[in-house]
């Protein structure tokens, strides 16, 4: 029997949050759906099932693809990666997203500290984790215990390099329990402005223009995996034409 641990963030509406990221559901009681459907089946109530009360029923407004838990497909980055149409999240093969799964601990790495290969190589030595092409990589910060405006603003982030280098072993697809892969965005900004330097934004993100890769942001409980010894599931909604979509992303274990 399996045993299956949630990565996922619940979607809900969280007035903490930036605005930008705050997700809107509207839930619909089984009272008023069940007026609903005598008003569109034309049925009298006495020909309504007596054990029948409605449906419930609920909306989700204003949630934008990366507004949580979800996988950036390489569309995400730009139009083109390795001299060919970038994928769309609807194109991207199942067979990627299911695979052996890694976590490697950055927890000790700082708010506004790039995470370096020496990092990656000195962590996976510590676990004696070997990388295999195929492997699904998961980042641990343990910055989803962060809340509102925190979450957003804190964070350590992924190098260009590190990025680079497991792309080179073979991982295509690797994420973090942060709000983004990168160093917190209103971070580089500030750094942009007093070094005048425009290269600073999204380096790790950019990475996906030249090398065909994905990732998951905004994961949740990672500091409940071992380094290896699992699958990772990560099912994405099949958007037409999408730069990312919500998943829901499971560790799988067999016992």
């Amino acid at each position: 029997m399996a045993r299956i641990i949630d990565l996922s963030k619940t979607i809900e509406y969280d007035k903490t949050s930036p605005s930008f990221m705050r997700i809107k559901i509207k839930n619909f009681p089984h009272a008023k759906s069940l007026k609903l459907v005598r008003f569109f089946l034309r049925l009298p109530k006495h020909l309504i099932p007596s054990k029948f009360v409605g449906w419930a029923d609920d909306k989700i407004k204003n949630m934008g693809v990366h507004s949580t838990t979800h996988i950036d497909a390489p569309w995400h980055y730009g139009p083109t990666v390795e001299g060919q149409p970038a994928k769309t999240i609807d194109e991207v093969p199942l067979e990627w997203l299911y695979g052996d799964g890694v976590v490697i601990d950055m927890s000790h790495k700082k708010d506004f500290e790039s995470i370096t290969v020496q990092d990656l190589k000195t962590a996976l030595k510590k676990t004696e984790t070997q990388l295999q092409p195929g492997n699904i990589v998961l980042i641990r910060t343990d910055r989803d215990q962060l809340t509102g405006k925190d979450f957003f603003l804190r964070g350590t982030g992924m190098s260009r390099a590190a990025t680079k280098w497991l792309i080179d072993q073979g991982i295509k697809v690797m994420g973090i329990d942060q709000w983004g892969w990168d160093l917190p965005l209103k971070y580089l900004v500030e750094q942009a402005r007093q070094t005048q330097n425009k290269e600073l934004f999204w380096e790790a993100h950019l990475v996906g223009i030249d090398h065909e890769y994905l990732h998951i942001e905004q994961l949740t409980n990672l500091a409940a995996l071992p380094p290896h010894g699992f699958k990772v599931a990560v099912f994405p909604l099949k958007i037409k034409g999408g730069s990312a979509a919500p998943a829901r992303v499971v560790a799988i274990f067999d016992e």
